[in-house]
């Protein structure tokens, strides 16, 4: 189609009303599906193309008015058909149609003013969460008072205390960052409180490898403490703690890729290989367990504090900063060395925090990436050697020998892949 044509024809913006017609259309489709709405495919179409008719008018007229008084026509109009069809006292009252028929006002406005991509993606996400009604409503009956809770202290977390820290280093080294230091503690609470979540709505319907995956994403060290105490009272449950706690500990490895992926996307070349054939090796001894074990219903979920509440965070927020600190000093005294001390010790109880602090060193330019990468593995391989002793002691020697096939395999796997591809 020729473009200077158009831009000097009358049809120039035909495009862009094509556009408005497509928006109420995709979303009036959804509307018509609903037997109480009010308004259906022809009405969303049309008041998309008003929207865009208004805001033209008001950038050519110069006239604000035009824009707000068709607003108002469109909110007056609906309620009104509303308010015409009460007779059954049971019907939806249709906010939800109203709303969505503001919003595809809207979206035509925007669309003259050259957000097309922009509305077309709101079009959809608006179409999308008035399709998925009844899923959106499970979710919210299956959340309980804890879980709100949750989700209120991280909001605590990320909109309250993170914006008002300092964004400066301070002390020795110039370690310090109370801003990347909170902002860290935001990304691991929002990783942990995501599986904290999903593991309260799964209830008790659920299998091993979602209990697995969740609590390796929450807690492994959690997950493995709780399902070995429970095959220690339960002798049923000693097969299924065995694949919960490895697919738990496997997870942990997807876990590091996403906030590696997130904190310092340019160390992924050299780190994935390694969490990569860790994951490996892991999922072969995993799988040949998980084939042992016959199909349960009702399994009971661990019960795993809140990594969300205030005190659970700033815990992990001092350990990191004193992580950061030890590292930062060993590395300047011993190099790589010193950093690798840390990574022993540190990756006993938490591996989250020795590798946003190599992450951290890594995008400050004080380790290489091989050092980086070096480190991560020796804080997990620290942490399977940890679980594995927490089992040993606290469950029996028969299920400890068992996850021990697994987690060794991981390890191996993490140490074959550091002298193929770092060493």
């Amino acid at each position: 189609m020729n473009t200077e044509f158009l831009q000097d024809s009358e049809l120039f913006h035909l495009p862009l009303f094509a556009t408005s017609l497509a928006i109420g259309l995709l979303i009036g489709l959804e509307r018509e599906r609903s037997p109480s709405a009010r308004a259906g495919l022809r009405t969303f179409a049309l008041v998309a193309m008003f929207g865009t008719l208004a805001a033209m008018l008001t950038e050519k007229t110069n006239a604000t008015w035009f824009l707000v008084g068709g607003l108002l026509i469109v909110g007056f109009m609906t309620i009104a058909a509303y308010f015409r069809h009460q007779d059954d006292s049971s019907a939806d009252p249709g906010t939800t149609t109203i709303a969505a028929i503001i919003i595809c006002y809207g979206l035509g406005a925007i669309v003259w003013y050259g957000d097309t991509k922009l509305a077309v993606m709101l079009a959809i996400i608006t179409t999308i969460l008035l399709y998925f009604k009844t899923e959106l409503h499970g979710i919210t009956q299956n959340l309980g008072r804890r879980d709100l809770v949750s989700i209120l202290q991280f909001a605590v977390l990320t909109f309250i205390i993170l914006p008002i820290l300092p964004d400066e280093n301070f002390g020795p080294y110039l370690a310090i960052n109370p801003y990347q230091i909170w902002l860290m503690v935001v990304l691991i609470s929002g990783v942990s409180l995501a599986g904290y979540v999903a593991l309260r709505m799964l209830g008790e319907r659920h299998g091993a490898v979602l209990l697995g995956l969740f609590g390796g994403l929450v807690s492994s060290t959690a997950t493995t403490l709780v399902y070995t105490r429970l095959s220690n009272n339960n002798q049923y449950f000693i097969q299924l703690a065995i694949v919960v706690i490895l697919i738990a500990n496997l997870t942990v490895l997807i876990r590091l890729v996403i906030v590696s992926s997130v904190v310092s996307p340019n160390i992924l070349p050299q780190l994935l290989p390694v969490l990569g054939c860790g994951l490996l090796f892991g999922i072969g001894a995993t799988v040949y367990w998980w084939r042992q074990l016959n199909q349960h219903s009702n399994i009971p979920a661990p019960e795993i504090s809140n990594p969300a509440e205030i005190r659970t965070a700033a815990s992990f927020g001092l350990l990191y900063a004193v992580v950061l600190f030890f590292a930062a000093w060993l590395s300047d005294i011993a190099g790589s060395r010193g950093l690798y001390a840390v990574a022993l010790v540190s990756g006993l109880t938490d591996v989250d925090a020795i590798t946003l602090t190599s992450l951290r060193l890594f995008e400050l330019g004080k380790l290489e990436a091989a050092e980086t990468v070096i480190a991560i593995s020796l804080g997990i391989m620290s942490n399977i050697a940890f679980k594995l002793g927490l089992i040993y002691f606290i469950g029996s020697a028969l299920i400890a020998r068992r996850c021990a096939t697994g987690m060794i395999a991981t390890g191996c796997g993490i140490g074959l892949a550091l002298f193929v591809f770092v060493a």
